[in-house]
């Protein structure tokens, strides 16, 4: 047996008590990658040094043994750090050790990290924040122990509802931009908490539903800061809310903070953003009962080898040890998570299912809808995607789904096709993507949706779903730019801004561009690349837009100058509306500069569109009978070259060779004038239609401006549109005015508004 392998089986009889026998696991083999640098601090002795139980009601009670040494932490009732020194505070590093035992729901961890100071002045303190559930034993800087203080204090951002908050005193305040290391050693026991939401009044099935993080013999889910603080974070403490509840959990009274809901999610996208870059190594070794070895273990969202250890035979050993790692990864938009569990492995389409025994027989199903949406998803993305999707089967059928880059945990039911042809769509379009941009990943995730849902149920669906989060959209974003600085896309923290509004700007960029064009783009990006540009608060879209740039241009190369809008006849409908649009075909604009800093690299608010007036004029003299519009055009499949056949008129409409004759037969000139009191400019579709035909024009209306554009239609015009639904807007994001004859005139309207 190796050196590491024995040090691993002596290790295992020290594993029942809270605080393990770390130092020989930290003495790892000669094989394995490079461990932190080793320090001289003393190491645990194994002892069970305190006891901790919780009721269901949140109060919490310790026992210290009366042989147990003194934690190095000094207890103090007020935190010592300041919200500037925990917002100044950026992990650049971690790199983790850690220990689980889950029998007994017990952690131990050795964490060498590296902090710099984001802030404009001196940090006399570095705070430290852990689950309240863990508790701090030793911190080294430099290699020597240093003093600190614990405090506990009410933070939502855990499932305890509260953190343990350690602050280093320096001896030398750590200077602006200036980085520091630092090993940090903790311990305790992550068990199911719903403590937090029952603080808020939550049902207790509810919140134990929401809440199942723990550590446990055959599922084991760290979700990371928001639901379980697992790893060192500083953060700025807030809680969702208060109830009558809050009166009987006595844990609530300890510490200050932020009752705000909103600001829960925030810190909690923050945390993510700030994350972005930094250097991310774990080892993890977990120590199993007989019979109970796990067989999959997922570490921030991405499955890693497990080196499994059986118990001795001829030891007596009732345990055995399982070992993954993952080595000098850079963190995207994430938090840093966990996932070690005992389960049944299936393969789909990239895509490997990882299922309870009562779910054995869900899986074909799902590996079906896997099978099906993949044509749709590489016509799009590619041929394959970047990494593989994984699927965790949850404990229990009604917890809460969670997903975190290509990995998705959720319950493996049985469910209608289209159910699961939906759940497949999205988490596999960041399996294709796997960017560490949030608008990128979970933006073409959302958009992928939504237009697997134009292709099964039609456009106008596709336009409710995004309708449905425009109201969240429009609260949130700032009225002006002189208000706040909002949220730009590329830097995004909230849910509805990387998620709702880059769906939009998806489809506004389709229209801009088109399909193939805006796939092509996809199709090229390069996740290394994008992230070579840098990463977190300071980040930027310009490797995106490069690509955009370079999709055009090779766009007008390959069709010769010509447009590659697919094919769309004035009164029908498009052949397959995932990879068309209703408009008359336009060639791309090459300059997207524009768009990108009113939509992208910038938040400056919505467009607010309205239709100022309307007049429509007809030509003197009619032309002769002529047919009804009909626009074709050539185009090619975005994946693969191909030309797709062009667009016949309605079955309703006159064929190719009848005319059309009689008053409605004029040439009629429209004048549209729009205005826009937004801050942000934006291209809207403008249609004008009749009872016979629809023309459709993309104009770019200026902020804070107005612009007249001139539409020829055959027959009188009976109603103007502007904005179909994908143009978010502050108010409304459609917008029609319908033309009546003035009396005794035929060559002008009346119209009249109506908003939607």
């Amino acid at each position: 047996m190796s050196s590491f392998l024995a040090r691993m089986v002596r290790a295992s009889h020290h594993f029942a008590v809270i605080v393990f026998a770390t130092a020989p696991i930290y003495a790892l083999a000669q094989n394995s990658p490079p461990a932190p640098p080793p320090d001289q601090s003393p190491q645990p002795h194994g002892q069970v040094i305190f006891s901790r139980s919780t009721d269901e009601n949140g109060q919490t009670t310790t026992t210290v043994g009366p042989a147990a040494p003194a934690l190095a932490g000094q207890s103090v009732t007020a935190p010592v750090a300041t919200d500037a020194e925990r917002h100044a505070v950026t992990f650049t590093a971690l790199n983790l050790d850690v220990h689980l035992h889950p029998i007994d729901h017990k952690i131990a961890v050795r964490a060498l990290l590296t902090v710099r100071n984001e802030g404009q002045s001196p940090l006399a303190h570095i705070p430290l924040q852990i689950s309240s559930s863990l508790d701090w034993e030793h911190i080294r800087v430099g290699g020597r122990d240093v003093t600190f203080t614990v405090a506990t204090i009410n933070s939502d951002e855990d499932h305890t509802g509260q953190l343990h908050e350690a602050a280093i005193t320096l001896a030398h305040p750590l200077a602006p931009g200036t980085t520091l290391e630092l090993v940090a050693y903790y311990s305790g026991a992550i068990a199911q908490s719903a403590k937090r939401l029952l603080a808020i009044g939550a049902p207790g099935d509810v919140a134990l539903h929401s809440d199942w993080d723990e550590i446990g013999v055959d599922f084991t889910g760290l979700r990371g800061f928001g639901n379980v603080v697992w790893y060192p974070v500083s953060s700025i403490p807030a809680i969702l809310g208060m109830s009558q509840a809050t009166a009987t959990l006595p844990w609530q009274a300890a510490g200050a903070a932020n009752v705000d809901s909103a600001r829960v999610f925030e810190e909690m996208g923050e945390h993510k953003l700030r994350m972005s870059g930094a250097r991310f190594s774990l080892r993890v070794s977990i120590e199993f009962p007989q019979g109970h070895a796990p067989t999959v273990a997922l570490i921030n969202g991405r499955p890693e080898p497990l080196h499994i250890i059986p118990p001795s035979t001829s030891g007596g050993d009732t345990s055995g040890f399982a070992i993954a790692e993952l080595n000098d990864a850079t963190l995207g938009f994430e938090a840093p998570s966990l996932f070690v569990a005992d389960r049944t492995p299936h393969t789909a389409d990239n895509t490997t299912l990882w299922t309870l025994p009562a779910d054995e027989a869900a899986a074909p199903d799902w590996i079906s809808a896997a099978a099906t949406v993949t044509p749709f998803l590489q016509n799009w993305l590619g041929p394959a995607p970047r990494s593989q999707l994984t699927i965790l089967d949850l404990p229990d059928p009604d917890d809460a789904t969670f997903e975190t880059g290509p990995l998705l945990v959720t319950a493996m039911q049985q469910a209608a096709p289209d159910q699961l042809t939906d759940i497949f769509v999205h988490a596999l379009a960041h399996a294709w993507m796997s960017s560490p941009r949030a608008w990128l990943s979970e933006g073409v995730a959302q958009f992928m949706g939504t237009l697997w849902l134009e292709k099964q149920s039609g456009r106008q669906k596709a336009l409710e779903a995004l309708e449905s989060g425009r109201t969240a959209l429009a609260f949130e974003e700032p009225s002006s730019p002189g208000d706040s600085a909002g949220q730009p896309l590329a830097q995004a923290t909230s849910p509805v801004y990387y998620r709702t509004k880059a769906a939009y700007v998806f489809w506004m960029l389709r229209d801009l561009i088109g399909d193939p064009t805006l796939a092509a783009a996809f199709r090229g990006y390069d996740p290394a690349a994008d992230a070579a540009r840098g990463l977190g608060p300071n980040a930027n879209s310009a490797y995106f837009e490069q690509l955009l740039k370079n999709a055009v241009a090779g766009s007008e190369a390959s069709a010769g100058g010509e447009s590659s809008s697919l094919a769309m006849s004035s009164t029908g409908a498009p052949a397959d509306r995932s990879l068309v649009r209703g408009v008359e075909p336009t060639a791309p604009p090459t300059d997207l500069s524009w768009f990108f800093s009113d939509w992208i690299d910038n938040d400056k608010g919505l467009p607010d569109i309205a239709i100022d007036n309307v007049y429509p004029t007809s030509t003197a003299a009619p032309p002769p009978p002529t047919q009804r519009s009909v626009i074709r055009w050539r185009t090619t499949d975005p994946s693969t070259g191909q030309d797709l056949p062009t667009l016949a008129a309605s079955p309703d409409a006159p064929g190719e060779g009848a005319p059309v004759s009689g008053p409605e037969a004029g040439t009629w000139i429209v004048a549209v004038n729009l205005s826009n009191s937004g801050y942000a400019a934006t291209q809207v579709p403008v249609t004008v239609s009749n009872t016979g035909t629809s023309i459709t024009r993309r104009v770019v209306v200026p902020a804070r401006g107005k612009i007249t554009q001139r539409i020829l239609i055959q027959g009188r015009p009976t109603q103007v549109q502007a904005d179909d639904g994908t143009v978010p807007e502050t108010e409304a994001d459609i917008h029609i005015t319908k033309l009546t004859t003035a009396a005794g005139d035929s060559s002008s309207s009346a119209p009249t508004s109506d908003h939607q």
